[in-house]
C-alpha cells in the first residue's frame, strides 16, 4: 500500500517521539487493582495514606535530623522517631525497625541464636511467596533448625523434650498462609512462654502480617494482634509494615528492652536498616492509629477492606454500561457476586464477599481462551493498565478496590480493538 510523504512523516516522527519517551519513562507504574486480592504483593500491597505520602516528601526534600539528637547536638539513633509510638501500640519495652519482616527473623535468629539450635513446630515450616522459605532464613542465619512435632499436631512436651545445652530459642510462626483443620493440635503463646521462662531462653514469635488493631470491629475476621501476642509472654515479636498494619514495606519487631539492644548491635543491622522515606511513612500511619475513631477511613487498606457490598455495588452500577457498550459484539458484560480476599498470606480461608464485572468473550468454540488471553492484554494494555483474574471461562474485574471510578471509565476508549 502507497504511504504519502506527508503521512510517512508524520508517522515515522510519532514513532520517534515514543521511542524517547520510552527511554525516560518510569517501568514502575499506577495500575487498578482488581483482582479481588486487596493486599496484592505483586501490586504493591498496600495503599499509603495522604499523611504518609505528605511525610516522606518532606523527609525526601529536607535534610532531616534522622541520627541527630536535637537536645544533645550529638548523633542519635533513627529508631528513636518510630519506638515510642511503636511501643505505645503494642505495650512492648522497645522496638526497632528493618527493610521487611524476612529481615527481622533473619536478623533475630543470627542475634539469639547464632550457631545455636532453633526449636519450631514442623507444621510452622512455612513458605512465602518467592519459594522463601522459614528453614532457609535459619540457615541464613547460620542456626540450625530442630523441628518437632507433626504437620498437624505438636506439643508442650514436644519443645520440653527438645531443649539442650545448644538451644537458642523457642520459635512460634504464625501460618498466615495456610490453615490445617481437622484433627489438630498447638502450643499457646502463654504456655511456651512459661516454658521458656522456666528454661531460661527467648521465645520469638513471627506473626508474619502482624495487626495492631482486632480487625472484628470492622467486620472481618479475627487476627492475632501484636499487643495480644507480647501480653501473652513472647520475649520478641516480628512482623510487618505493609500487610495488615497498612504502611510501607517494613519488619518490624518488638519486646524486651535487653533483648532489642542485642538485636541493635549487631552489625547485619546497619545492613537491614531503613532510609529517612520509609521510617517517615511508617510513623505517620503510626500515629493513624492513635485514631482510631477514625482509622477506617483514613488508612486506604482497611477501607477497602472494610468496604460496604452496598458501596460497591454502586460502582458496579456506574461502570457497566460503558463497559458493555465498549465491549459490544465481543463480549458478555455482567455484574456478579464474587468473593475477595485480605491477600499477602492474611486469613487466606476468610473471604469477603464482593461485587465484580464478569466478562465473557463472544468467541468461537475452542477459541475461547485466546480471546480472554486478549481481552486481558488490552485492558493491561490502558494508560493505567487494569489487572483482574481469569476463571472459568471469564475475565473478572472484582470492584471492590476500585476508588477512581472516572479514571477507570475515561480511558476505555484507548481499549485496542
Amino acid at each position: 500500500m502507497w504511504v504519502s510523504e506527508p503521512d510517512f512523516l508524520e508517522e515515522f516522527c510519532q514513532q520517534v517521539a515514543k521511542a524517547i519517551e520510552a527511554q525516560f519513562s518510569s517501568t514502575l507504574i499506577p495500575v487498578f487493582n482488581l483482582t479481588g486480592t486487596v493486599i496484592h504483593t505483586n501490586l504493591g500491597r498496600s495503599s499509603l495514606p495522604a499523611e504518609a505520602v505528605d511525610s516522606m516528601v518532606t523527609a525526601a526534600t529536607h535534610a532531616t535530623n534522622l541520627e541527630y539528637d536535637l537536645l544533645s547536638g550529638k548523633r542519635g539513633d533513627r529508631d528513636s522517631h518510630l519506638e515510642r509510638a511503636i511501643c505505645e501500640m503494642t505495650g512492648a519495652e522497645a522496638a526497632t525497625v528493618v527493610n521487611n519482616n524476612a529481615a527481622a527473623v533473619l536478623l533475630v535468629l543470627n542475634t539469639l541464636a547464632l550457631n545455636k539450635e532453633v526449636i519450631i513446630s514442623r507444621g510452622e515450616l512455612v513458605e512465602i511467596g518467592g519459594a522463601f522459605r522459614i528453614p532457609d532464613v535459619m540457615e541464613s542465619a547460620y542456626c540450625t533448625l530442630r523441628e518437632i512435632g507433626t504437620t498437624n499436631r505438636t506439643h508442650l512436651k514436644d519443645y520440653a523434650a527438645a531443649i539442650n545445652s545448644d538451644t537458642g530459642l523457642l520459635m512460634k510462626v504464625h501460618t498466615s498462609n495456610y490453615e490445617i483443620r481437622g484433627f489438630t493440635n498447638s502450643v499457646s503463646e502463654s504456655d511456651l512462654s512459661e516454658l521458656s521462662k522456666e528454661k531460661g531462653i527467648p521465645f520469638v514469635s513471627d506473626l508474619g502480617s502482624g495487626s495492631l488493631v482486632d480487625l472484628r470491629q470492622f467486620n472481618l475476621p479475627y487476627e492475632p494482634t501484636v499487643k495480644d501476642t507480647i501480653d501473652m509472654g513472647a520475649d520478641l515479636v516480628t512482623f510487618s509494615g505493609d500487610k495488615l498494619l497498612g504502611g510501607p514495606q517494613a519488619g518490624i519487631i518488638v519486646g524486651k528492652r535487653e533483648l532489642i539492644e542485642k538485636v541493635k548491635n549487631n552489625p547485619l543491622k546497619r545492613a537491614l536498616r531503613v532510609d529517612k522515606i520509609t521510617l517517615a511513612a511508617l510513623l505517620a500511619v503510626i500515629n493513624i492509629y492513635k485514631d482510631p475513631d477514625r482509622l477506617e477511613s483514613r488508612l486506604p487498606m482497611l477501607a477497602d477492606l472494610a468496604r460496604p457490598v452496598a458501596g460497591i455495588e454502586e460502582v458496579a452500577a456506574k461502570v457497566i454500561a460503558a463497559v458493555s457498550e465498549r465491549l459490544a459484539g465481543r463480549a458478555l458484560v455482567t455484574v456478579q457476586a464474587c468473593k475477595s480476599q485480605i491477600g499477602s498470606g492474611a486469613l487466606p480461608l476468610d473471604l469477603m464477599e464482593s461485587r465484580g464485572l464478569c466478562i465473557t468473550p463472544l468467541a468461537e468454540k475452542g477459541k475461547t481462551d485466546d480471546a480472554l488471553q486478549r481481552l486481558s492484554l488490552a485492558f493491561r494494555a490502558l494508560p493505567k493498565p487494569v489487572i483482574g483474574r481469569i476463571s472459568d471461562g471469564r475475565l473478572l474485574f472484582d470492584l471492590r478496590c476500585l476508588r477512581d471510578v472516572d479514571g477507570f471509565l475515561g480511558q476505555l476508549d484507548s481499549l485496542a480493538g
